[in-house]
């Protein structure tokens, strides 16, 4: 199976559909399976003493509250249903993540394969509920979260009949360090859960996604913008448009790379063997009749002749002609 690679786009747009659909266009442009937004009603998401968070305060460089600059970044329902529509013409899957019980209602009257659940919900538990019961397939980040929280989550999702579940290793810093990433608990989740684990990236730079696939991750998700001088609180934990066509292309990459697993000569190797092993060859002449000695016989290149694997049972044996120096042995 492919992996599935999301260009979350979030709040980028800065509440312009405009934007929105460029966002759109890039993804599409750079390889993306997915462009991911963010749906909610500001007034059902935060309370109006919200206070931002550290990174939201430096990217946005403003006293305003959260529900104030979250109200800067909303799309209406309306908005949504067109953007909907121009991924289908664009060819490019469309998903938004719900922040409350409205957008979950709203956006499970679009057309969306799966739900990408976020990890500042994970311990929500009517929310998780309200989710699940829709049985489709689900992502679900696992941000902040200890294993026990993770174990609650899925077991709340899977008794409410949700569809498939899909989980992703998080760090929720923007940008998230990278001696905080910890990638080895991707395989903590795996084995803990036994079903498929991505990650979800929040890193500068496109190396540590890039890793995450080589160790089995199945899911990507990347912010991008089309411009990290923008204003906003995520445009500067996101890549650019030229590095998300990178990553992607490097994902590919690794991916064909990963293979089946089976240690063998790939068919391209075969030609080479010849030229870069080696064959017992005489190291002087050698007149018919002669023993092989260690003396008059090496090994060197090339190795269409009798391998250096036999050297033991080359040994001692007589001669069959005449050879000149560097002529392959023959028995």
């Amino acid at each position: 199976m492919s992996v599935l690679i999301i260009a979350e786009a979030g709040v980028n747009h800065n509440g312009s559909l405009e934007n929105a659909k460029k966002l759109v266009d890039q993804a599409k442009k750079c390889g993306a399976d997915c462009i991911k937004f963010q749906t909610f009603k500001s007034d059902n998401l935060v309370s109006k003493d919200a206070a931002k968070a550290d990174y939201q305060k430096k990217n946005t460089k403003s006293n305003e509250t959260q529900l104030e600059m979250l109200r800067k970044l909303e799309l209406s329902f309306d908005d949504f249903v067109e953007l909907s529509e121009y991924c289908k013409q664009k060819k490019i899957l469309f998903v938004s993540t719900a922040f409350d019980f409205d957008s979950i209602d709203f956006l499970n009257g679009l057309v969306m394969e799966f739900w990408k659940i976020p990890s500042g919900e994970i311990t929500n538990l009517p929310y998780l509920i309200k989710i699940a019961k829709t049985h489709k397939p689900i992502i679900l980040s696992t941000g902040m979260s200890t294993l026990e929280e993770v174990e609650q989550a899925v077991d709340i999702l899977r008794s409410n009949n949700c569809g498939d579940i899909t989980l992703l290793h998080c760090t929720t810093e923007y940008p998230a360090p990278y001696e905080v990433v910890n990638l080895k608990a991707m395989e903590t989740l795996r084995q803990k859960f036994n079903i498929p684990v991505g990650y979800s990236d929040h890193t500068k730079g496109i190396e540590i996604a890039i890793a995450a696939v080589a160790i089995g991750a199945t899911v990507i998700e990347k912010h991008f913008t089309l411009d990290r001088n923008m204003k906003g609180p995520d445009h500067q934990a996101s890549l650019e448009p030229h590095e998300l066509k990178a990553m992607v292309e490097a994902i590919h990459n690794v991916e064909v790379a990963m293979g089946n697993g089976v240690k063998k000569p790939a068919e391209s190797e075969i030609k080479n063997r010849s030229i870069a092993r080696k064959s017992i060859i005489a190291n002087q002449s050698i007149k018919k009749g002669d023993i092989f000695t260690e003396k008059n016989l090496t090994v060197k290149r090339p190795g269409d002749g009798i391998s250096p694997m036999k050297w033991f049972e080359v040994l001692g044996k007589n001669a069959v002609k005449d050879f000149e120096e560097d002529e392959l042995i023959e028995l």
